[in-house]
């Protein structure tokens, strides 16, 4: 073995992505959260909070980039997040490449992307998964997030692929609406792939020198 596999994480908001991410780690299985990534960046000294003053200086505080005046400057300027983007995605991509330099010798790897589909990272996984849930619970866990109303919400989900679209191209499913039924389809792919791979299904196999 040369590389990891590489499985990419991902779902639309409030699927239970995240839930499913804390399985794979408890199986021994390296994550990469993206968005973890870019909440370091947007700290009081991170190099994303530097790009976001030079962009919406109002939207930085002390304690780094301020998430609600960001989303409200989004809002009112459709033309900011193509410039966002432009700033922020070399820094979450050079993080991403430190994680894979760091775990090189695993057997299998995740990237926890939201956008997996959205920016063409699905290209550098060996195959997918994607947490779904039904919409009504979707929107139901959203409308419990301090913060967002009806418009963010509108925003936020404009944003990301139909979750029918995301199921479409996935190679596995993990249903993110009872934690039962997470887990068994998170240990069942693990099962796949490491199977395929000559691997373990504990943690003692995710982590193998190639």
């Amino acid at each position: 073995m040369d590389r990891p596999f590489v499985l990419g994480l991902t779902g639309s908001a409030a699927m239970g992505k995240s839930t499913a991410a804390a399985m794979l780690r408890a199986e021994g299985v390296p994550v990469w959260d993206a968005d973890a990534a870019v909440h370091a960046l947007y700290g009081p000294d991170g190099a994303g909070t530097r790009a976001v003053a030079a962009l919406r200086p109002e939207a930085v505080g002390p304690g780094g980039v301020d998430r609600a005046r960001l989303r409200a400057a989004l809002r009112d300027d459709p033309g900011l997040l193509a410039r966002l983007e432009a700033a922020i995605h070399p820094l979450v991509a050079a993080d991403r490449a430190r994680f894979l330099a760091d775990h090189r010798g695993a057997a299998l790897v995740a990237l926890d992307v939201p956008l997996l589909f959205e920016t063409g990272l699905d290209a550098v996984c060996d195959g997918v998964a994607v947490v779904s849930a039904p919409e009504a619970v979707q929107r139901a866990r959203l409308r419990a997030r301090p913060g967002l109303g009806e418009a963010e919400i509108a925003l936020l989900l404009a944003r990301q692929m139909p979750d029918a679209a995301k199921r479409a191209r996935a190679r596995w499913i993990i249903p993110g609406d009872t934690l039962d039924g997470a887990r068994a389809a998170v240990r069942d792919m693990l099962a796949e792939i490491r199977g395929a791979r000559g691997g373990g299904t504990g943690p003692e196999g995710a982590e193998r020198t190639g």
